[in-house]
């Protein structure tokens, strides 16, 4: 197990395969998927195709990370940086449902830009959400970030961008 960091309550760690049936619950659920832009996974097989063949912990030195509760080590989602074809570093998150509006996307998120930033060396960090989703925009704002722009974005139509650069973070 590669832990990336810890957080009070949070654990943050490489996706690894014993995390197949949790990731597959979470990218088959359609409320969890809807602001996504992505495809739902179809089967307990590409699920671990995926994780098997995830290539941005070797190719960029980071990448998603499990969000696992320290008092349980329950799957709670995922959260980390992504680094984007135009070279910018995206933050996202996804959660299971039922572990929703308890903090825990603001707590790994804000501990991944920390880390990014003083530990990767990064300058700045952008985040990309629908603009219909809410409650990913609050997270957004709740971390420092900004409102850039409003695009059409990745499968997810209308988007929001909002971004934080080094100089502007707090801890």
């Amino acid at each position: 197990m590669k832990i990336i960091l810890q957080t009070p309550r949070l654990l943050l760690r490489e996706i690894e395969l014993s995390d197949t049936e949790a990731m597959f619950e979470l990218n088959s659920d359609p409320e969890v998927m809807k602001y996504t832009g992505d495809v739902s996974f179809e089967s307990l097989e590409q699920t671990k195709n995926f994780i098997q063949n995830y290539p941005d912990y070797k190719k960029n030195g980071f990448g998603r990370n499990a969000v696992i509760l320290k008092e349980t080590g329950e799957f709670l989602g995922w959260c980390g940086l992504k680094k984007l074809p135009d070279g910018t570093v995206d933050m996202g998150y996804r959660f299971l449902k039922q572990h929703w509006n308890k903090g825990y996307a603001t707590e790994s998120a804000k501990a991944m830009i920390d880390f990014g930033f003083n530990h990767y060396g990064l300058t700045e960090i952008i985040g990309n959400a629908a603009i219909e989703n809410y409650p990913s925009i609050r997270v957004f704002e709740k971390l420092g970030m900004s409102y850039a722009n409003t695009r059409d974005y990745d499968g997810l139509g209308r988007a929001v961008l909002y971004n934080i650069v080094k100089e502007k973070w707090k801890t």
